[in-house]
């Protein structure tokens, strides 16, 4: 069967609608090599119309595409996914951001012939800065993991790992991004309790954390970059007594864990 789009989306929320926003302004893909599907037609029609894409059913989503991504919540994926497994041809590339739901059981959804790789994105690819990974499944071919990890690269940063790993990158980047925003807001707080307007501590606080995230990506060691800032005696160590006192290591630690959890819930 003739494929006219080169990637067909089902699921056009948040998350998928963001990261075929990052694909297009990216220069990855053309709108017209695009197709979306949802079963929220407004939804999936107000998409098309901002971006110039095509709509289609999630039949077209899987038949009409070289490759298809799933961007549906965990809970409503089979009943989304219902009846596709007809239209998968063998070795279709089909890339799923659905947390915690394995590759296994999306490939008895899709009836056995799709090649899955799945991903766990976050929320920053809205602003270009996501932190990615991705896990092929048997079959993937080299040229289908590079064409997810090129997509991905086009919205942040993009590493291949092995799916065992995916629930804890759901737990650190996958959900830190509202850890950090918790941070950078605390920091805001504090800066306005030490007299400063609110309007120069929040992006004094953002600014920060943008640059430390950035000195580490290029220097490669937190304890470098701390150990930098903190001299002897100074104000930056009686700070970070009371971080340490507070227990923000350890809750950092937890969420993590936490959230690492109940990504393993979800695929169950």
């Amino acid at each position: 069967m003739e494929t006219p789009y080169k990637l067909g989306v089902i699921g056009t929320g948040a998350m998928g609608g963001s990261l075929v926003r990052g694909f297009v302004a990216a220069g990855a893909l053309r709108p017209d090599q695009i197709v979306l599907a949802d079963a929220d037609t407004v939804k999936r029609d107000a998409l098309a119309a901002e971006l110039g894409a095509n709509v289609g059913s999630n039949e077209d989503a899987i038949a009409a595409a070289e490759a298809t991504l799933i961007a549906v919540k965990p809970q409503v994926l089979a009943e989304a996914l219902a009846s596709l497994a007809a239209s998968v041809r063998p070795g279709h590339l089909v890339i799923s951001i659905a947390a915690g739901v394995p590759i296994a059981r999306l490939q008895e959804l899709l009836g056995g012939n799709a090649r899955v790789i799945r991903v766990m994105p976050n929320v920053l690819c809205t602003v270009g800065a996501a932190a990615s990974a991705y896990a092929p499944g048997a079959g993937v071919t080299s040229a289908q993991a590079e064409f997810a990890g090129k997509l991905l690269a086009t919205v942040g940063t993009a590493q291949q790992v092995e799916e065992k790993l995916l629930d804890a990158v759901t737990g650190l980047s996958g959900s830190a991004p509202a850890y950090v925003a918790l941070v950078i807001e605390a920091l805001a707080d504090g800066g306005v309790a030490a007299g400063l307007p609110r309007s120069v501590a929040l992006p004094l606080a953002a600014q920060t954390v943008l640059g430390a995230g950035k000195w580490v990506l290029e220097n490669g060691a937190p304890a470098a970059l701390k150990d930098l800032v903190t001299s002897p005696g100074g104000t930056t160590i009686a700070g970070l007594r009371e971080l340490e006192a507070g227990g923000l290591r350890s809750a950092l630690i937890e969420a993590v864990v936490a959230a690492t959890e109940r990504s393993k819930e979800l695929g169950r």
